[in-house]
């Protein structure tokens, strides 16, 4: 009834019990809530909020966990198209994607590498916390899709932003001495289905291990262009918008395995514990600081 091919059925099926796969699936059909996040670059979410009601916009903050979240039940103008909106004042962003900037804690003065950042949501949310100090360097191997991250770049008022064009498994040639490194890697997508349901239908486990294979040079990439002796830096935020343990935990314990990095927890309230063990694969331990955010139970 919900048409997934089976392989996908009997993956959901490893992570849940059977009553939880079927709550999974479900939310999967209703689209998520719409979004945005306050610019603090250039304005505060109470003046945004009180603008947008005045403009026909019913919305209330996200929940207590973010101060610049906000949620939009319905407007009776397009959200993506007013004045505000043009102006650089909000940026329309699935609530999950506040929290790996949350995690990756940016300050100000520091130098700090977004590697896969197109479109520039968590682009532009690195630069906020930074207060346009320091510097950013938002990259992407996609130049078509960097077009995007310009723009919201620019539309911002980001100014501290370099934005770059390599693979970013060659990027530790380019520069090797950033205080934090946000890798939001490429992935298979599974945990954003109700956005693209073509998902159900394309999916296989060679997408998954191609994933995965590329995840792991990534993270050995992310953590060789931090910097070990950054002040109070040293930081390497991985997050993926999927649910599969191969892309996933077993990432970080490849990383945990080949470099001297260790695990720390990601200071967000909520979410699950990673798993730290899975089919009879152990992980190290310290991956239950790990957390997982799921549709059916934050929402996001």
């Amino acid at each position: 009834q919900y048409g997934y091919v089976p392989f996908l059925v009997e993956l959901f099926l490893q992570l849940f019990p059977p009553a939880e796969a079927i709550e999974f699936l479900d939310a999967n059909e209703k689209p998520r809530p719409l979004t945005i996040r306050a610019n603090t670059l250039k304005t505060r979410r109470k003046e945004l909020a009180q603008i947008l009601i005045n403009r026909g916009v019913n919305l209330d903050p996200i929940d207590k966990w973010t101060k610049i979240g906000l949620v939009v039940y319905d407007s009776t103008v397009p959200v993506g198209a007013t004045p505000e909106y043009l102006a650089g004042h909000y940026m329309i962003q699935s609530a999950s994607s506040f929290l790996p900037v949350m995690a990756l804690g940016a300050c100000e003065h520091e130098r700090i590498l977004d590697m896969c950042s197109s479109p520039g949501g968590k682009s532009t949310h690195i630069a906020a916390c930074m207060k346009n100090t320091g510097v950013l360097f938002s990259n992407d191997a996609n130049e078509q899709r960097l077009k995007a991250t310009v723009g919201n770049v620019q539309r911002m008022g980001v100014r501290n932003c370099v934005v770059t064009n390599y693979d970013g498994r060659q990027y530790p040639n380019v520069c090797s001495t950033f205080d934090r490194v946000l890798l939001d890697a490429p992935c298979s997508g599974l945990g954003v289905i109700s956005k693209d349901p073509s998902v159900r239908l394309q999916k296989d486990e060679g997408d998954i291990k191609r994933c995965a294979e590329l995840q792991k040079e990534l993270i050995l990439a992310a953590i060789d262009c931090c910097d070990a002796n950054s002040k109070q830096g040293g930081v390497i935020v991985y997050s993926t918008c999927t649910l599969t343990v191969e892309e996933n935990e077993a990432t970080l314990d490849y990383a945990l395995r080949r470099r001297h990095v260790k695990l720390v927890d990601t200071g967000l309230e909520f979410g699950v514990p990673a798993f730290t063990r899975f089919r009879g694969k152990n992980f190290h331990p310290s991956l239950n600081l790990a957390r997982r955010f799921y549709p059916h139970i934050h929402n996001m």
